[in-house]
């Protein structure tokens, strides 16, 4: 395949930046724009590629669920629907409307990205008991994150840390093997759903898979030498690029 080599790059470099600091889809996803594939094939396909990612990085934190199982149980069934819902809704939008929404989703996922630790810090902490009726505002959140998360998908970590920040949690590790199974959730339930409907472009997928294996294996070795915040910086303003550029195109 001609395309190969950007396309396993493209996915490398969003895959180590997932592991890092988050944000890869602000690469990985354009990258497809760029060679000229169908909007929303292109959002199928990089969910499917990056879903590997996802189930390694849910793998990695098994053990700290063990202790807040019931968490999981409950966010479980609104990342299922809600992941199903945003991947059914956009295999049914047309490509002029996604293509003109692309540009908005792209900025949002940046803001989010570069807001997110302030954004967590800002949200006040639960210190009491949990309520009924805020474990249903937390499992409705959930729901309209598994619909973003199924329609799109940028920055749906982020979003989910605020929010389990919000009811309580302070396990850093918790939080994030919590994240990381809901996310996986949502991302492979969408990916199931496009899969079955046809909509993923498996030459992509195959390059992409093994690049972002790779550059999440890499990361390991970038961490050690490069500054996180200084990454998450180079996204956010890869992302802001990306996102202004595609208005005018």
């Amino acid at each position: 395949m001609r395309d190969a080599p950007i396309v396993f790059m493209a996915a490398f470099i969003a895959g180590a930046m997932n592991a890092i600091a988050g944000g890869g889809t602000l690469v990985s996803f354009p990258a497809l724009l760029w060679l000229g594939r169908h909007p929303i094939l292109a959002n199928a396909t990089n969910t499917v590629a990056l879903l590997p990612g996802s189930l390694a990085g849910a793998f990695g934190f098994r053990y700290e669920l063990k202790r807040i199982r019931h968490w999981l149980l409950i966010l479980f069934w609104p990342s299922l629907v809600g992941g199903f819902l945003g991947s059914y809704v956009l295999l049914h939008t047309p490509e002029r409307t996604f293509r003109g929404i692309i540009p908005y989703l792209l900025l949002f996922a940046t803001i989010l990205l570069m807001i997110g630790p302030q954004l967590q810090r800002w949200l006040p902490r639960s210190t009491t008991s949990i309520s009924v009726r805020r474990w249903a505002a937390l499992v409705f959140f959930q729901l309209l994150v598994g619909f973003y998360g199924g329609y799109f998908g940028a920055g749906i970590g982020i979003l989910m840390l605020a929010a389990l920040e919000l009811m309580g949690l302070t396990d850093i590790h918790q939080m994030n093997g919590l994240k990381n199974v809901l996310a996986f959730t949502i991302n492979g339930i969408a990916a199931l759903y496009f899969i079955q409907s046809g909509a993923v472009l498996w030459g992509d997928v195959l390059w992409m898979a093994i690049g972002a294996l790779a550059g999440g294996y890499a990361s390991v070795a970038i961490a050690r030498r490069v500054d996180r915040i200084w990454v998450r910086r180079t996204v956010v303003a890869i992302g802001f690029l990306v996102a202004f550029r595609s208005f005018f195109h």
